[in-house]
């Protein structure tokens, strides 16, 4: 159909690294390797958090719902961009552009809101922890996850819905995902309510998210300096290390991709920092938090007992 001056397309072609043929081969068996592992990882981690009744704690509790996040973040571009690093047709249909760009709009903004809530939760451990028990109570647990999943799900919608209405003057995406700022590059005209949107939603979910983990982490570092005991001090610090490495490679990308100066053009540039965000992230998330973590080893070790256990007795 015809609009006054555009087209209202049915399909879109993702150009992703069509340019670099032979890089392509190398980053399906890289995107693909790092999605098994991601899958396996994150997996592992929300299915321990659930049968391990020693795991049954606040800190596992958003643990688990960050490695369930990580899967569905992941599960909604990885396999489009492992089927057309092959394929010779890389085309996504309209309603696939729009449910792939929700849910990664959907899943990174959670993840955003997600990250200051285990600050908080940290901050409250070490720096509160007699009343940690009663503060971060299972009802509080819940209902801040809900808060999370809920604020990234309803401004995913709102983005989604506003990018999908303005006029495009053209479908081939530069990118090799349906994410939003390579889909608005294709705009006719400029749309200042987008930019407005695009703008207010970037900075109440990475700013301000970013904002309260930094409160967090200085109260923290104060608290845990004035530990008296080295061994204590060690502990603090293991605790938060994991969730803080996370914090800097998610935020770090991110804040790069949408908070960089409107001149800069560099679409390659782009690309390569969301497969960046997209992949590498998840699949470090679970090896991050089980390398120096004695609880969830133990558990994984339960874990793989029981199915071996198993498996013999068949």
């Amino acid at each position: 159909m015809q609009g006054e001056n555009y087209t209202i397309w049915s399909f879109f072609f993702l150009e992703g690294f069509s340019r670099y043929p032979r890089l392509e081969i190398v980053l399906f068996v890289l995107s693909l390797i790092m999605y098994l592992i991601i899958l396996l990882g994150n997996s592992t981690l929300v299915v321990i958090t659930v049968l391990d009744s020693h795991l049954h704690t606040p800190m596992y509790f958003f643990l688990g719902n960050l490695s369930f996040m990580d899967i569905c973040y992941t599960s909604a571009s990885i396999p489009t961009l492992l089927v057309n690093l092959l394929s010779s047709q890389k085309t996504i249909i309209f309603s696939g552009c729009a449910v792939q760009m929700y849910l990664s709009l959907a899943m990174g903004s959670t993840e955003c809101v997600l990250l200051a809530v285990m600050a908080y939760d940290r901050y409250v451990a070490i720096c509160n922890p007699l009343r940690y028990p009663i503060i971060m109570n299972r009802q509080v647990c819940v209902q801040t996850a809900t808060v999370s999943w809920m604020m990234g799900c309803l401004t995913a919608l709102l983005e989604t819905s506003f990018a999908l209405q303005i006029p495009l003057c053209g479908n081939l995406v530069d990118h090799f995902t349906c994410e939003i700022l390579a889909v608005l590059k294709l705009a006719c005209t400029n749309s200042l309510l987008m930019d407005m949107i695009m703008l207010v939603v970037s900075i109440l979910l990475l700013p301000i998210p970013m904002l309260l983990i930094c409160i967090s982490y200085i109260f923290i570092l104060s608290t845990i300096l004035r530990i008296s005991s080295a061994e204590g001090r060690n502990k603090a610090f293991s605790t938060c290390g994991a969730h803080l490495t996370v914090v800097i490679l998610y935020y770090g990308a991110a804040l790069s991709m949408y908070l960089k100066p409107s001149s800069s053009d560099s679409q390659e540039i782009d690309k390569i920092i969301s497969l960046l965000y997209g992949v590498l992230t998840p699949m470090l998330n679970p090896i991050i938090y089980s390398l120096r973590n004695k609880e969830v080893k133990d558990a994984v070790k339960k874990l793989l007992g029981k199915i071996l256990l198993h498996h013999t007795q068949l």
